[in-house]
């Protein structure tokens, strides 16, 4: 069975809103290392299932790989660590709008710098998503606002945190965006889906390597997978949501990146029934207008 470029992107988003749902939902604001321990979690599942792919090309692949994808993979993994590192003081429904403006900048970088057409309509469909994005991040930051009100007692505390916060989504918007870019720039010239995958994965393996080591050994601090369930689940939707992904980018980048930016979407969905969150009317609005956005991408290829 083969699927379109849609398709893949659809599941990307899917796998990669739920991923970040159990990470928020396995943070401990109180743990300094909770960012390590999702990246841990991530890189082990993905070293696993690198060994996979390798298996299933009968391990032709030249090593060198890693070094010559390494500055994909950096941005990639900086940008995660510094999201991961926000979950600690933003809600999921507030950070994950912001940080999926991601796929807007790398559909713009791709069709600006690389030259890469797209329709009238689509471009309308992109500009739909994208709008809906910044609308949906303008919604959630006041009403997370009124809800800190609530609260007299946290005001200035939570105010002044959550002003800072707002960075990390922020950094890993643009990281993401420019790293997403450099691999539309890889794939269409040097690297095959399964080798740009393969990178990848080993390379955040071995940063769970050296986030184990320091945590365990120059920290001394605990680490047990029982204690690490949700962020289990997380760690097997963001590498499925990966696999899907790089598929998807190298079949249509300059509509398919804005497209999984949509993640959000899913993740302040599940966010409210899983981590019993609400949503205003504007809110469900405007994940209206980004939904007609994905139908007319989809619908139109």
């Amino acid at each position: 069975m083969e699927f379109t470029w849609f398709t893949l992107a659809i599941l990307a988003t899917f796998c990669w809103g739920l991923s970040d749902v159990f990470f928020k939902k396995g943070t401990d604001p109180n743990d300094r290392y909770g960012h390590l321990r999702i990246l841990i979690m991530i890189g082990l599942m993905m070293g696993i299932h690198a060994v996979i792919e390798l298996i299933k090309i009968n391990w032709q692949y030249d090593i060198k790989n890693v070094i010559t994808y390494f500055p994909v993979s950096f941005l990639y993994i900086l940008s995660m660590a510094i999201d991961f590192y926000g979950y600690r003081y933003l809600l999921i429904s507030v950070g994950s709008p912001v940080a999926s403006t991601s796929g807007a900048i790398a559909g713009i970088l791709s069709f600006k710098v690389l030259g890469k057409t797209m329709s009238n309509l689509q471009l309308f469909a992109v500009t739909l998503i994208t709008l809906g994005l910044i609308l949906l991040a303008i919604l959630e930051r006041k009403e997370s606002e009124r809800e800190k009100l609530k609260n007299s007692e946290q005001i200035d505390k939570k105010n002044k945190m959550g002003a800072v916060a707002l960075l990390f989504p922020i950094a890993y918007s643009l990281l993401d965006g420019v790293g997403t870019f450099l691999d539309d720039v890889y794939l269409s010239k040097h690297f095959t889906p399964e080798e740009a995958l393969i990178s990848f994965e080993l390379t955040f393996f071995i940063v769970t390597i050296i986030s184990l080591f320091y945590i365990i050994v120059i920290k001394k601090q605990g680490y047990k997978l029982v204690n690490e369930k949700y962020n289990i689940y997380g760690g097997l939707f963001e590498t499925a949501g990966q696999f899907f992904y790089v598929y998807a980018l190298n079949s249509n980048s300059v509509v398919a990146a804005p497209l999984m930016s949509v993640d959000s979407i899913v993740a302040v969905i599940f966010g409210r029934i899983y981590l019993k969150e609400k949503l205003t009317r504007e809110q469900y609005f405007t994940i209206i207008v980004i939904s007609i956005g994905v139908f007319i991408l989809g619908f139109y290829e």
